[in-house]
C-alpha cells in the first residue's frame, strides 16, 4: 500500500471502516436475535416446568387443609414451591384431606380420581 498515494489510501480506509461497520451492525442485530431467542427459550422451559408440576398453598385458616393446586393454576399465583410428583405423594400422605383446587383440577395431573367431597363443602 505504500506505492499509493494518501488520498487513494484514505478512501481505501474509509472503505474498510465502512465494512466493518456494517459487520458490526449485522453482529449486533445477530446477537440480539440470538438473545430474543433464548429468553423465549428459557420462559417456555419455565412454563412447561409450572405445567408439570403442582404447588401446595397453606391453609388459610387454622384447622383447614391445605390445596393442591396444578403449576399454572391462575388462582395461586405463587412463583415459587414447586412440586414434582413423588413430593405431592408426601403431602397426600401427610394431609389425607387435602382440598384439591376445582379450577385446575390438579387430580386428573395425578392420575387419581376426582375427591367425592372436599373439605368446608
Amino acid at each position: 500500500m505504500t506505492d499509493l498515494s494518501r488520498s487513494e489510501r484514505i478512501r481505501l480506509n474509509e472503505g474498510l471502516r465502512d465494512w466493518l461497520a456494517y459487520q458490526l451492525r449485522q453482529t449486533e442485530r445477530t446477537l440480539d436475535e440470538l438473545r430474543r431467542e433464548e429468553a423465549e427459550d428459557r420462559r417456555c422451559r419455565e412454563v412447561a416446568r409450572a405445567e408439570m408440576s403442582w404447588k401446595l398453598q397453606p391453609a388459610r385458616v387454622e384447622g383447614t387443609q391445605p390445596m393442591l393446586h396444578r403449576g399454572n393454576c391462575g388462582l395461586y399465583r405463587t412463583q415459587l414451591g414447586y412440586l414434582d410428583r413423588e413430593h405431592v405423594v408426601i403431602a397426600l400422605e401427610e394431609f389425607p384431606e387435602l382440598a384439591m383446587c376445582e379450577l385446575c383440577a390438579p387430580w386428573g395431573s395425578l392420575g387419581i380420581p376426582r375427591p367425592r367431597r372436599q373439605p368446608g363443602e
